[in-house]
């Protein structure tokens, strides 16, 4: 997870109404003006099609994956006027003529994160989706915005990474004015760097973008997966173009009601991480025979309480303070998959070998293409959900949530509050669209009961909107992106729904995947590292 200037959750809303401005309840879930848009961008993407050509070297895709643009507008509601260009890449099929069914897309979630990675399912052959290979081309794209789609920016890269940065738990009421000066800097950061593009950025339009995609690809309907903040975008692709969805995977979902979005998602996040952060205090002190932290879950707080107040009073390395620790450790209750990765690296520090924690959680200022996806996906985070939805413009009532989640939700609260205070001083910002579609064919939900970045009531109300759908839950297990993990019983229904559309009569509990153990091998960082970046892992944080 990248650090940044400032730090938070990405997962998971705008506005479709008439004309991004009204309540659209009783109302169309877009103006006419917009509808007529999004039919004029896909008639012409149609016609064009999408020129495959070799991927360009930074785009971190190889033969045979191939790659190419699509043309939209910046606004629906002028097609003729200015267009943007959003990045796509497809692996082609691997089954008969007769097996195709058309294109499968991705979004891996954020708002900021890019799916160009999601074809290497098919050329690596990913066992867990072999069987959907024979049936679909996966496609994978940059929304508007991210990436090589028109990318947007809110300071400079190498600075957004510098550090060690400000610990977020404020001591003071000087530390919150600091605080709110550089969230409101940064806002203005970003309207100084990407204004034009800002009033554009919402989960709406590219959803708009996603439907002209499906034109371009030559696919009458929509095949989508969806994960964390994809979800949402689902959601809202379903609510807009119900007629054009035929198979709609999400996993990990968002509640997409609109009081939820987007901050009271992110004081409901703070509770979520906080339970499924004490989860992995239990498993590590489970292992205090490996791992050497302590023998409970509380002997195991209290070396996490101890360890962040000597990285505040003296930074490792002169890089890794508070928010920099949180950066690293916040692995552990996002993915199983970085349980033993982070128990092993704090470990060796207790037992004095400070570089490993040194290496993992400090920026690599000689990054500088890494840099400036990192600080790419922390704008588009901010731009998206900032004005995707009204937030609170009283400090008071950051300040007032922010001190009562804290106290018994220590581990993400504040700092997740600097990364959305932006949304305090930010400009254009609409109502959300009140997500839901009663004629849609069988869609499928899965959802981990534990899970921290998107809570499980996010998954019980799409499922109540989204009439028809059915619901796996995995019980008592907590990692984002199930469908990433080996379970047979997901994985069963995941495939029988792909290539067959069908779902079970009821909704399905499943037992939990594997838990991690300690010293599995070849670690989450170094799988990174080598160009293999963890399922869905968000680009914010």
């Amino acid at each position: 997870m990248a650090a940044s200037t400032l730090t938070a959750v990405s997962l998971a809303a705008p506005s479709a109404l008439a004309g991004d401005s009204e309540k659209n309840h009783g109302k169309p879930a877009q103006s006419a003006a917009e509808a007529r848009g999004v039919k004029i961008a896909a008639k012409r993407a149609a016609a064009k099609g999408i020129d495959w050509k070799t991927c360009p070297e930074d785009w971190g895709v190889a033969d045979p994956i191939k790659c190419g643009f699509v043309t939209v507008p910046v606004d629906y509601k002028k097609p003729n006027g200015k267009t943007i260009k959003i990045a796509v890449d497809r692996a082609e099929s691997t089954g008969s003529k007769s097996e195709r069914q058309g294109s499968l897309l991705y979004n891996p979630g954020g708002p900021g994160g890019s799916g160009l990675r999601f074809p290497t399912r098919v050329t690596t052959e990913n066992p867990l989706w072999t069987k959907a290979a024979k049936a679909y081309d996966f496609v994978g794209f940059e929304p508007r915005g991210v990436g090589h789609s028109a990318p947007i920016s809110c300071m400079d890269p190498q600075e957004s990474v510098k550090a060690p940065k400000p610990d977020p738990v404020p001591d003071s009421e000087a530390d919150k004015l600091a605080g709110r000066k550089r969230a409101k800097e940064y806002s203005e950061g970003c309207r100084e760097r990407s204004g034009a593009m800002l009033p554009h950025m919402t989960t709406t339009n590219t959803a708009r973008d996603l439907d002209v995609l499906r034109a371009a690809l030559g696919d009458k309907k929509l095949n989508f997966i969806g994960v964390s903040y994809g979800t949402y975008l689902g959601g809202v692709y379903a609510t807009l173009f119900p007629e054009h969805v035929r198979r709609l995977l999400l996993d990990s979902v968002v509640n997409p009601a609109r009081d939820n979005i987007w901050y009271q998602a992110n004081l409901n996040q703070n509770v979520a991480f906080q339970t499924r952060w004490e989860d992995w205090t239990k498993w590590v002190a489970k292992h205090d025979d490996t791992y050497g932290i302590g023998s409970s879950a509380q002997q195991v707080q209290k070396q996490w309480d101890k360890l962040r107040a000597t990285v505040k009073k003296e930074p490792l390395g002169g890089q890794v303070g508070p928010e920099e620790l949180l950066g690293f450790f916040q692995g552990a209750p996002y993915y199983d998959e970085m349980w033993a990765e982070v128990a092993k690296i704090w470990s060796a520090y207790i037992k004095g070998d400070e570089q490993p924690l040194i290496d993992a959680a400090s920026p690599d200022m000689d990054d500088t293409a890494g840099n400036i996806a990192s600080e790419n996906g922390t704008a588009v985070y901010n731009a998206v959900e900032c004005t995707d939805a009204k937030w609170p413009r009283s400090w008071k009532k950051w300040d007032r949530d922010s001190e009562r989640l804290h106290k018994d939700y220590p581990f993400l609260t504040w700092s997740n509050t600097w990364m959305n205070l932006p949304c305090a001083t930010w400009g254009k910002q609409y109502r959300p669209i009140e997500v839901g579609a009663k004629k849609l064919p069988s869609t499928l939900l899965v959802q981990s009961e534990r899970d921290a970045a998107t809570p499980y009531e996010g998954a019980v109300e799409l499922h109540k909107r989204l009439k028809g759908s059915r619901l796996i839950t995995e019980e008592n297990a907590g990692s984002h992106g199930v469908t990433t993990w080996e379970n047979s019983c997901i994985n069963k229904r995941v495939d029988n729904y792909l290539l067959k559309g069908k779902v079970d009569k009821k909704d399905v509990t499943c037992a939990p995947h594997q838990t991690p153990t300690p010293e599995e091998g070849e670690t989450a960082s170094s799988k990174a590292k080598k160009g293999a970046p963890l399922p869905g892992l968000p680009t914010v944080r």
